[in-house]
């Protein structure tokens, strides 16, 4: 609908450039444009045309000025019932489009680094990340995830360097006891820095390929994998590729050759660098001739636009590495490598806990299993059955983290993430649950003839028409908080429905079943996009 809008002010006005906007008041309409104050135009004369066009013909009740320069659009009952009827007869593909048809988008999500476990503030890259990826491959594009194992750096060589002095077993070692020993590295390397150039010497054999280096960094590696698998499945999560910065490693001295001939290095203090304009510089070869983020990022980028050629590279990263992801894409800019590719950094703040932030440095993270098998305990006081307890259990802690902007901080509160009344994600779960009772009980039928419908039914027919534009709005202003508000709105216009009309056996029962399984199904279709299952009861 949307589209057949703009297309119809293009031609009353002339104008390209034409915003189109859902009213925060319902009593505004469902769309409503500026477009008079825009183009010059008396908004009365753009009206008159749009009355006169013919591809509006039927679709609108009312359009109406409203203010200085804004027009109203009031959708027709015919418009929204033709919609319902969409819903029923694309079921599990209604929202899909082929807006994204033959381009290309990479999501580098989740990342954790080898050699810790998966904490709470893994989470958000992870879940962020995924519904990102959902939300673009619904709209008709190629996606491909990317996982960017941590798994290179200098605090492999503080591992390293603990294993070998201590005479352990890497083949042995624990996750935890791996994070022990980094936590324990830190906390000596305080008192004796000279234990940094230790970790230093030992990234810099690993990146020489010494065979104890190596077979050390391996097995720590393999355990790692191990641990990452056993949450992804747990959360319900799948990444196509998982290609460690490792892999990256006989990429990257080509890709410095490239920066010295276009005569982007620096010698500085040893080091080679990176001067910006109108940034701090970046390091891409450290003093002790080893390799940095940004010298692997680099190698990676140009390995995915040989790769998969992608229009958009999406990173879904913490805020805190803001201005390295801008070092980055100038670095990209400045080779000449951009060309008409979309960079993003999708920048999540943090999850915080009444005590502030986490940190694995100093052995204060909270590890994700242990908040994952809580949410299921709590969820088994809402229904005591193991495959619907997890459901929702895992479902209320994606919800909470997806209904914030990504950039926000969050405060983590058990409370909020399982209260049934409000915006929860058990709370529109449990609303299909109830739709799917009704459904039961009711002869489902498609509405035939004329219909009066009531306030309440108009409300959710309209949230409704809704749907396929807010997953466009969400995908590409990166912020799936905006599809997550959308069904809890969805929910609650439907619930104040239900408590006010009967369903089953009342007046417009064809009309309120439809009304019902529409309902259902977007509510299915969103927070499946969200990465959460909907159980059939609860």
């Amino acid at each position: 609908m949307r589209d057949t809008i703009l297309k119809a002010l293009q031609d009353a006005t002339g104008e390209k450039n034409i915003s189109l906007e859902f009213p925060e008041n319902e009593a505004f309409g469902d769309y409503s444009s500026n477009v008079a104050m825009v183009a010059g135009h008396k908004a009365e004369e753009i009206v008159e045309k749009l009355r006169e066009d013919k591809t509006l013909t039927g679709l609108f009740s009312k359009i109406e000025v409203a203010g200085p320069g804004f027009i109203n659009f009031f959708l027709s009952e015919k418009a929204l019932l033709d919609e319902l009827a969409s819903i029923e007869k694309q079921q599990e593909k209604y929202g899909t489009s082929d807006l994204g048809g033959g381009k290309t988008v990479i999501v580098d999500y989740s990342s954790p680094n080898i050699a810790k476990r998966f904490g709470i503030g893994h989470l958000r890259s992870t879940v962020i990340g995924q519904s990102l990826y959902n939300l673009y491959r619904f709209l008709g594009y190629k996606v491909i995830g990317d996982n960017h194992l941590g798994d290179w750096g200098t605090q492999f060589g503080t591992l390293l360097y603990q294993i070998d002095s201590k005479g352990l077993n890497a083949s042995e070692q624990t996750i935890d006891e791996l994070e022990k020993l980094y936590v324990e590295f830190n906390s000596e390397a305080q008192e004796n820095e000279k234990l940094w150039d230790k970790a230093r010497a030992w990234f810099k054999k690993l990146e020489e390929k010494d065979a104890r280096a190596r077979e050390i960094w391996q097995k720590v590696v393999d355990t790692s994998l191990k641990e990452f698998e056993k949450i992804y499945e747990i959360l319900g999560v799948k990444i196509d590729y998982a290609y460690g910065e490792s892999f990256y490693l006989d990429k990257m001295p080509s890709v410095i050759e490239e920066l010295k001939k276009k005569g982007l290095l620096t010698e500085s203090q040893g080091a080679k660098i990176i001067e910006f304009k109108d940034l701090p510089p970046a390091i891409v070869v450290k003093s002790d001739g080893a390799t940095t983020y940004l010298t692997r990022d680099l190698a990676t980028i140009r390995f995915r636009i040989g790769e998969w050629k992608p229009d958009i590279l999406i990173y879904e990263v913490g805020s805190d590495q803001t201005l390295y992801f801008r070092q980055l894409f100038e670095t990209v800019r400045l080779l000449g490598w951009k060309g008409n590719s979309e960079f993003v950094h999708v920048a999540h703040g943090l999850i915080r806990f009444e005590h502030g932030k986490m940190s694995t440095r100093k052995g204060d993270t909270v590890k994700l299993e242990g908040v994952i098998s809580e949410a299921i305990d709590r969820a088994r006081k809402i229904k005591d059955d193991v495959q619907i307890a997890t459901a929702v259990g895992i479902g209320a802690i994606k919800y909470f983290d997806l209904m914030h902007h990504p950039s926000t901080d969050i405060i983590f509160d058990w409370e909020k993430i399982f209260v049934l009344e409000g915006n929860s994600a058990p709370y529109l779960q449990y609303t299909v649950a109830r739709a799917n009772s009704v459904l039961e009980k009711g002869r489902k039928s498609s509405p035939k003839g004329k219909i009066a419908l009531n306030q309440e039914e108009l409300v959710i027919l309209r949230s409704l028409t809704r749907f396929s534009e807010i997953i466009v709005i969400a995908a590409k202003s990166y912020s799936p908080n905006l599809l997550a508000n959308y069904l809890f709105d969805l929910a609650q216009k439907f619930n104040n429905f239900y408590n006010q009309h009967r369903i089953v056996g009342g007046e417009n029962e064809e009309l309120r079943l439809a009304l019902t399984a529409g309902t259902r199904q977007v509510l299915k279709n969103g927070l499946a996009i969200l990465g959460i299952e909907t159980p059939q009861r609860m």
